[in-house]
């Protein structure tokens, strides 16, 4: 009789490693490994002949690289999606690419389940089965984090390491770096171990070898650099007038704004599950993007068509973060976003210097800025008379003048 198969998001790490053993041996299960190339870069090296060594049938490494970009992180950033007024979720986005691929892998193998290795306090957990219930209802999960057996025969890392050396699982733990990571195309996150402290200061001279993406602002050049960023239709479609993919766009922003220390945040944020973290992330090319997409925006959006989606800014970030990527509501609102992008077009130009992203300029073929309406000058369009703020005054003032009013004779 064929075994069980378990579809297994593998990082290579010493968790996944030490629970792909485990459930090939708890459930007599044939393991399918799956690992997402999403811009780790050479964290991905070995994988292949590490997870078939640690046990795995087979094992799935796919470049999800340029559907990352053009799929999740375009369509997120269209929106102006910032969640609490500093993440730019790139961890958060990442998940429902991973978890969607994971189905669809356990789908064509024939699998019963899959299983991941977060955390049962983290966010991960969440996003992960949110999407799987969102598209593959049919499908059990396994969290070893969230079962008691597993978390008793496994209290700390000690334990893994022990286990691992046992079953000769060639995993790198080490004390040098005491603090967990995780990277793609937008980010690399940094969290727990010293950074539990939120007074420690990861800003610090002496902890500048812990960034990966960026130089310290500090060290980054002493003369600026001006890029100009073509958008169409809320997009960025060329840098300096090289036409380019959304994964060209997003390497080589990641490359020019870590040259110049951009995009380092040092937060205290709330998580889904109730309790708040501290999370230090590395977003350049991200933050170059969520910058000059704002300013192409200040000059082609509709006032009340950006008001109205603004409002809504919250809301999707959130969404993005707890896990509803495939929520409806999400989906209804990114019908919104879209519509309001349709004349999202033009050039802006950035100016970069330690840590600082400045507008240098922003022009568009469908601006509505009209500097003969705006000027201080006299108006040679006629197409505003001053006489008439009168008028408008008077009427927005009327409400406030009668509970005034009401207000004064009250308190007589």
């Amino acid at each position: 009789m064929a075994k069980e198969k378990i579809v297994l998001a593998y990082s290579g790490g010493l968790d996944t490693s030490v629970i792909l053993k485990w459930l090939k041996e708890t459930y007599d299960a044939e393991i399918i490994a799956f690992t997402a190339d999403i811009g780790q870069a050479d964290e991905l090296n070995g994988l292949e002949e590490k997870a078939l060594q640690t046990g795995a049938s087979k094992i799935y490494i796919d470049d999800l690289r340029a559907e990352f970009a053009q799929d999740f992180i375009y369509p997120m950033f269209r929106s102006g999606a910032l969640y609490e007024g500093q993440y730019l979720l790139g961890t958060s986005i990442a998940r429902p690419l991973i978890a969607k691929r994971m189905v669809e892998i356990a789908r064509a193998e024939g699998a019963t389940a899959i299983a991941h290795g977060a955390t049962g306090k983290g966010n991960d957990q969440v996003r992960f089965e949110l999407t799987a219930a969102a598209l593959a209802p049919e499908l059990s999960v396994i969290a070893p984090w969230r079962l008691e057996e597993f978390r008793e025969q496994f209290p700390g890392r000690a334990e893994m390491i022990a286990y691992a050396e046992k079953h000769g699982i060639p995993v790198t733990a080490s004390a040098a770096k005491p603090y967990s990571t995780d990277r793609n195309l937008l980010h690399i996150s940094f969290e727990s171990g010293m950074l539990e402290d939120p007074w420690f200061d990861a800003a610090a001279d002496s902890n500048k070898d812990m960034y990966v993406l960026s130089v310290a602002p500090e060290d980054a050049p002493d003369q600026a650099e001006y890029l100009d960023i073509e958008f169409e239709k809320g997009d960025v479609v060329a840098l300096n007038g090289a036409k380019m993919t959304p994964l060209e766009v997003m390497e080589t922003l990641n490359a020019i704004g870590g040259k110049h220390g951009i995009g380092r945040v040092d937060m205290v944020e709330n998580r889904f599950v109730g309790m708040k973290s501290r999370g230090v992330y590395e977003t350049p090319g991200g933050t170059i993007l969520f910058t000059a997409h704002r300013k192409m925006e200040s000059l082609t959006m509709d006032r009340d068509v950006m008001h109205l989606r603004d409002s809504l800014i919250s809301k999707y970030a959130t969404l993005v973060y707890n896990g509803f990527w495939f929520a409806p509501e999400r989906l209804a609102i990114q019908a919104l976003v879209e519509e309001s992008q349709k004349n999202v077009t033009g050039t802006v130009r950035l100016k970069l210097y330690k840590g600082n992203v400045m507008a240098a300029g922003v022009k568009s073929p469908v601006s509505l800025y009209n500097p003969d309406i705006a000027t201080m000058e006299a108006d040679p369009t006629k197409a505003y008379d001053q006489g008439d703020a009168a008028g408008f005054i008077r009427l927005n003032a009327l409400r406030l003048k009668v509970s005034s009013g009401v207000h004064q004779n009250a308190n007589k």
